[in-house]
């Protein structure tokens, strides 16, 4: 048997389109703008909020850790006490830095979406934050925005076709090809 053989396994046609043609952008707009709304108007309100980035930062994740915390009980806990112990032990005392990390981190993430710019590791952060407050016991749209996020990821190719990434990738290029800026440098 020839060791060297390279098995190259092609996704369904619909797949392809769906994922990787520009044709399939208009969706993938529409998810992105939605999504980055969301994202933005969360952030907005927290940077503008004393109890998150004022005067009283960290007042809000601190009550919300603490809740969580609560929930870490019963023989079917919310929250896995792995969680648990990373909130008790990391999160509640450096919860102004985590308030800030919350505020701005949704922020970005939104404009980031709303532009169109670097689609796929924008949707990657804000599906890393709602997996951090799925863990915490909070459900509420997070499994929404989560599985809407995996989709940004999955269509990274197209998703910023109708926004910035349809300039900023070219010219920028990935880790395993480089961009015109980065043509001839390696």
């Amino acid at each position: 048997m020839n060791q060297n053989r390279t098995i190259a396994f092609y996704e369904p046609p619909f797949a392809r389109w769906l994922f990787a043609s520009t044709s399939a952008a208009p969706i993938w707009l529409v998810v992105r703008l939605y999504l980055g709304w969301v994202w933005l108007s969360a952030g907005l309100q927290k940077l503008g909020s004393p109890v998150w980035t004022g005067s009283q930062a960290g007042a809000a994740v601190t009550g919300f850790v603490q809740g969580a915390l609560q929930k870490t009980a019963g023989p079917h806990p919310d929250v896995s006490p792995w969680y648990a112990s990373f909130l008790q032990n990391v999160v509640l005392p450096h919860a102004a830095v985590f308030s800030w990390l919350v505020a701005v981190g949704e922020t970005l993430v939104g404009i980031a979406l709303i532009l169109g710019l670097f689609t796929g590791i924008a949707a990657f952060f804000g599906a890393f934050m709602n997996v951090n407050f799925l863990l915490a016991g909070t459900v509420s749209t997070n499994p929404i925005l989560f599985l809407l996020a995996i989709f940004l990821i999955l269509a990274w190719r197209n998703a910023g076709w109708w926004g910035l990434d349809r300039w900023a990738l070219p010219l920028l290029g990935t880790p395993w090809q480089p961009g015109e800026l980065f043509e001839g440098r390696r």
